[in-house]
């Protein structure tokens, strides 16, 4: 291995991490791979996703792994930050350098006590309260001179009488020594210098660190600090653990270190941006400052009425024509309950406690928004008597939900950076508090929820930026993928509308040119009026909506069957889904059909066509799936040279979009394969009648584009990725009925010939990457020039990429050993399958 190159040493060590993790069969921890191959976490990282635009060899478990390192490394080099620098004000320095020693168990200590508290490693905000609560430890049991003036002070007024901090009885208390005490008012001045809230410090101390410190026994131990023992603790968790030896930071070391990065230059002084500036100083917002200030500026906005109605909100319920109070209160009591314990089992032992601080919260922003809402509805219907929406249990749980995801995601428990929102399987699904995870605790559809969040936004004028931003997120992955889900109502409104008659439409085109209104409110969708106007028109009518229209029906044309009422709530999200939709066409067609600029517009019409006539190829699939397909099928009717290759290849590298779009696409139920597949087997299929007329002389209308307008928030529309955990299979074309020879010549021109996403030639790829002295690979390592995509997808039936004349090389140690690993991988899997069918037998 001396004589290998570094780079090849560092390529193989990610093959290595890409394969084991996929088998499941990880000897090793992350940091021994990192000091093996002399690399940190971040360029590891980067080395991994690079090696996935190169060869299409990351699934979607390695991405979800990937994922995971990287949000728990930065909570990790966030927290290690702050520590350094509170130590600063803390610890006095000694000739000995005693103060580094307590410094390095104390961190080492903390380590512990979050694998061990937390289930959820990298939740910022919980991590750092624990922190916290080990200094308090620490500061409390140093000798005097280790500790400088302001903690001195506060240390030796221990004398006075302690805090309990959970109820023991008295015959137990008294064998308890000093460490399961707390310091009240040390733990206050850690808070205040911190600016961090006293009261959830506490709690924190309370439950799961006086049960951490149940379990170490300290009494065990009358010299501190226990180096050693905390040490040799922390080291065992670590190796199960498998990932990043966090006692590293303290030292210093390389492998945990951002490239290029001075810990001591991240969370530094403030300083004024100029000498003559008299203006007050602001701190630079690291991480943990950004978070502290969220949570206080939440807490502060909140009315001071606690988690009960104010005055002016009973008096609504009053005016009611049934009071929905005893119900909205059963109903918080209920919900309470099981977004606690859901929340406990998600964080960590002891942290259901959490979940109801997180839940009073809720509550408190829940009645603020309401209240505002029907101050702003009696001001727009000069009415007091909302009876019909306040006694609408859909109506509060979505608004409870939407106040709930806002104090998550305040706190950064639900949170889009570096991981998004999970859809995967087994224990770290459950252990993701990211959107929809509140939609599955209160069992609440996505379509639903989508109806409040416009209105909870404008109702809450206090919300950061960050939150709307947030907010919109959650929209936006509503209309994408998540209200497409199998049993979402969605589908039942749309099954109306289609019975109403053909010609009836969730939008019509014609109001595509018009400027989105945003004048709608949550009692509009909540309770679904109608827009007569528009649906008792005769089909052959142009449908011109007017404020007189939008109030009083047209009369019913003679012989006219009488039709459903049309509900906003559909043509709103109908609105909003055509012009996300179209956002995110025009962005591909950008990077690939620059030179053919008409064919966005016909790509426009059997995309919009598909989502109003074929809406349901989008149940349990994604909205970019569509959008793939329908480029490249008029892109092969109208003979321009588009392989699905290259679409994937710009697709990739768009904002925030994720690989299991086009590697895992449903085919039939069950069944899952790539966006190629789909393509040839089910789009195509479905659409072949429709995407021929365009080759015709006579094509169809092309749709109205719709207008883009800016955010109705105020801020950019920018949708975020939306990573998944599913293994995704890759399988070959295995349907007959396309076979070729047995296609019409029309049908045939429409289908993927040549193209999937193969692995048969992976290892000879790797090869070739080891081995190449191509100037190119070598930039990819050090992180150079961007990379042609179109020369490292491989999409072919035969592995081999008609874009890249690369030949496979010989074989090479690296070759056989990914090989054999390979070969155990699927030996694992097939002796699993059979033991696993034994054990059904025998079952049954």
């Amino acid at each position: 291995m001396e004589d290998v190159d570094a780079n090849q040493k560092r390529l193989w060590g990610s093959c290595l991490f890409v394969t084991a993790t996929d088998m499941d069969a990880a000897c090793f921890t992350l940091t021994e791979v990192l000091k093996a191959v002399n690399i940190n976490v971040k360029q590891f990282v980067g080395l991994v996703r690079k090696l996935d635009v190169n060869l299409d060899t990351i699934s979607t478990k390695v991405n979800s792994a990937l994922m995971r390192v990287e949000k728990k490394y930065d909570v990790m080099l966030a927290l290690y930050q702050r520590f350094e620098k509170t130590c600063k004000k803390i610890f006095a320095s000694t000739p000995d350098k005693k103060e580094r020693a307590t410094m390095r168990t104390c961190w080492t200590m903390f380590l512990l006590a979050k694998g061990r508290a937390l289930q959820m490693e990298d939740d910022l905000v919980i991590s750092f309260q624990l922190l916290l609560c080990t200094l308090e430890l620490f500061i409390k049991r140093s000798s005097p001179e280790l500790l400088l003036p302001l903690y001195k002070s506060v240390v030796s007024k221990a004398q006075s009488p302690l805090t309990r901090t959970s109820r023991r009885n008295q015959s137990k208390a008294k064998s308890r020594v000093v460490e399961s005490e707390v310091n009240v008012e040390l733990l206050e001045t850690l808070c205040k210098d911190n600016e961090c809230n006293a009261e959830e410090v506490k709690n924190v101390y309370q439950t799961s660190f006086s049960a951490f410190l149940d379990l170490m026994d300290l009494s065990r131990f009358p010299d501190f600090p226990l180096v050693t023992d905390v040490s040799e603790q922390y080291q065992e968790h670590y190796l199960k653990s498998g990932d990043i030896d966090g006692r590293l930071f303290f030292d210093g070391d390389e492998t945990v270190l951002a490239p290029k990065v001075d810990i001591s230059q991240v969370e530094r002084t403030p300083k004024k941006t100029s000498p003559d500036d008299d203006g007050p100083l602001i701190p630079p917002q690291t991480p943990i400052r950004a978070a502290m200030n969220s949570i206080k500026m939440l807490r502060g906005d909140l009315p001071s009425s606690g988690d009960q109605p104010s005055s002016n909100l009973a008096i609504y319920f009053k005016n009611c024509t049934v009071d929905p109070t005893q119900g909205i209160q059963k109903r918080l009591e209920m919900l309470g309950q099981v977004f606690s314990q859901k929340f406990g089992e998600a964080v960590g032992p002891h942290c259901i406690v959490y979940g109801r601080e997180r839940f009073t919260l809720g509550v408190r922003l829940y009645y603020k928004v309401m209240e505002a809402m029907l101050e702003s509805e009696e001001k727009r219907l000069s009415v007091q008597n909302f009876s019909k929406l306040l006694n609408d249990s859909t109506f509060h749980m979505s608004l409870l939900a939407c106040a709930l995801e806002v104090v998550m995601a305040t706190y950064e428990e639900s949170s889009f950076k570096n991981r998004g929102c999970s859809h995967g399987e087994g224990d770290q699904a459950v252990r993701d508090l990211c959107f929809p995870w509140i939609l599955d605790v209160f069992d609440l559809s996505a379509f639903d929820f989508y109806k409040v969040i416009e209105s909870f936004i404008k109702a809450e004028p206090t919300l950061s930026k960050d939150i709307i931003k947030h907010l919109e997120t959650c929209e936006n992955l509503i209309m994408e993928k998540i209200a497409w889900r199998t049993g979402s109502p969605l589908f039942e409104l749309l099954k109306r509308e289609n019975e109403a008659g053909a010609t009836e439409q969730a939008e019509p085109p014609a109001s595509f040119s018009l400027p989105l209104q945003h004048n709608h409110t949550a009692a509009d969708l909540y309770l679904s009026p109608i827009r007569p106007g528009l649906r008792v028109l005769p089909p052959e009518s142009p449908a011109t909506p007017s404020s007189q229209a939008s109030s009083q029906p047209t009369p019913q044309a003679a012989g006219q069957a009488p039709r459903q009422p049309k509900s906003n709530s559909l043509s709103l999200f109908y609105k909003k889904l055509y012009r996300l939709a179209y956002t995110r066409l025009k962005t591909l067609c950008s990077c690939l059909l620059s030179n053919h600029p008409d064919l966005e517009h016909v790509i426009w019409t059997l995309f919009q066509h598909t989502l109003q006539y074929e809406y349901d190829l989008m149940r349990d699939r994604h909205l970019d799936q569509l959008m793939m397909s329908a480029m490249y099928a008029i892109c092969k009717v109208k003979s321009v040279d588009l392989r699905f290759k290259l679409i994937v290849s710009a697709y990739k590298n768009m904002p925030n979009t994720s690989q299991e779009t086009f590697k895992h696409v449903l085919i039939t139920e069950g069944q899952y394969d790539s966006i190629i597949v789909f393509y040839n087997q089910v789009f195509m299929q479905k659409l072949k009648t429709n995407i021929l007329q365009y080759a015709s002389t006579r094509p169809p209308t092309l749709s109205p584009i719709p207008q883009i307008p800016c955010s109705p928030y105020k801020f950019p529309n920018s949708p975020l990725r939306v990573p998944g955990s599913n293994n995704v299979y890759i399988s070959p074309l295995k349907n007959s009925r396309l076979s070729p020879g047995m296609m019409t010549p029309r049908s045939r021109m429409l289908v993927s010939i040549g193209e999937s996403f193969g692995f048969a030639n992976r290892f000879q790829k790797i090869n070739q990457m080891v081995n190449s002295g191509d100037r190119a690979h070598k930039r990819t390592l050090d992180g150079g020039s961007a990379l042609k995509p179109l020369k490292r997808l491989r999409f072919d039936v035969d592995g081999q990429d008609e874009a890249d004349g690369s030949k496979s090389g010989g074989e090479s140690a690296l070759i056989q050993k990914l090989a054999e690993m390979s070969s155990t991988r699927s030996r694992m899997q097939e002796q699993k399958m059979k033991e696993d069918a034994e054990s059904r037998k025998k079952t049954t």
